[in-house]
């Protein structure tokens, strides 16, 4: 927790980049410390397309507005997958964006970006983590014929094979350093699909609200079901979670108990680990959290914030403590720290 900044990094040549469920949020991360905000719009061209959530065009252009007049960057979330026939909406969605001024589009799909890149080549295109791009011949493919400026990593990474990569390309890297972990193998998720008939990838969301109930057991438990499916009984001394099909628990052949047979609630939390990411060659640090409060991206992000300044100010890294945010209370680094995680 002690190591110091090489004397070439300054804050301002790193970026935390910060989520806005809502235009309340993306004030808050503004106001917060964030140098970007991720958003998208109230439909399936992102991958949290939830009741609720995202951005109005007069939302967007207003938000834009704000973080602009502060220094702050907004990047459009274009990050799932259109279905065959579809592609009008997602045209549409990066023209809106060109059209009120957003810095950069965050996308996922090749077709999607080689249109973006065709009609707005003065708009930057980062690569959403969606695409899984974990190679350095990958990124090279993606920044070489599609113009694509910054590759969200993918969470399967450990920091040895982010240097590896840093080695290999003139790509900048993002990397998440927060938040839902998920599957680790990101644009590749089909459970949900498979219960519900949306799935993250291509209606952008996971879990459809319309999808969820709660059933009360004879026993006092709580059930949590996505449409026919239990995902998970929480006993009486338990708190019911959101029934996402990774992480549920389940009975499984060979097993007397239920467990959690894909992963278990827990978030990933990298502070520890930013000196040698930034040494890695990591210039973007992300955090994941669209769905959360106001209060979650106001604590997660000025703790950061503070992470960041102080390592590039060759300061003993702060101590936070962020674990009553997490899932299940628990906390990780992931692959980040090690391949067995894989």
């Amino acid at each position: 927790m002690s190591r110091k900044a090489p004397l070439r990094i300054r804050r301002d040549q790193l970026e935390l980049v910060c989520p806005a469920g809502t235009p309340a949020s993306l004030h808050t991360a503004v106001d917060a410390g964030a140098n970007a905000v991720y958003c998208g719009f109230q439909n399936a061209t992102n991958a949290r397309n939830f009741p609720g959530l995202n951005f109005t065009l007069p939302e967007l252009a207003s938000a834009v507005g704000y973080a602009h007049e502060r220094g702050c960057k907004v990047l459009l979330a274009l990050n799932t997958f259109p279905p065959a026939g579809q592609m009008d909406l997602w045209r549409k969605a990066v023209d809106d964006g060109a059209r009120l001024g957003v810095d950069a589009f965050i996308l996922a799909d090749i077709g999607v970006a080689a249109y973006a890149a065709d009609r707005h080549p003065q708009i930057r295109r980062h690569l959403s983590v969606q695409a899984g791009a974990s190679s350095a011949e990958a990124i090279r493919f993606y920044c070489q014929e599609l113009g694509v400026r910054r590759v969200v990593l993918p969470r399967i990474l450990t920091v040895q094979e982010i240097a590896d990569i840093r080695a290999e390309t003139d790509c900048e890297l993002e990397a998440f350093i927060f938040g839902n972990i998920g599957m680790m193998a990101e644009g590749r998720c089909s459970l949900s699909n498979y219960a519900s008939g949306c799935s993250t990838n291509m209606h952008g969301v996971c879990s459809p609200a319309a999808a969820v109930h709660y059933r009360q057991e004879t026993d006092g438990s709580l059930s949590s079901c996505l449409g026919p499916n239990v995902i998970d009984r929480f006993g009486c001394d338990e708190t019911a979670g959101y029934p996402t099909i990774c992480k549920g628990r389940y009975r499984v052949a060979g097993r007397e108990d239920p467990y959690y047979t894909f992963e278990e609630p827990v978030s990933l939390n990298l502070a520890s680990l930013m000196p040698q990411m930034v040494e890695a060659g990591v210039c973007a640090f992300k955090i994941e959290g669209r769905q959360r409060s106001r209060a979650y991206i106001r604590a997660v992000v000025s703790a950061f914030d503070e992470v960041l300044s102080a390592y590039c100010n060759g300061q003993p890294l702060p101590d936070i403590d962020l674990l009553a945010l997490t899932e299940g209370q628990r906390e990780t680094q992931g692959a980040f720290r090690s391949r067995k995680w894989r």
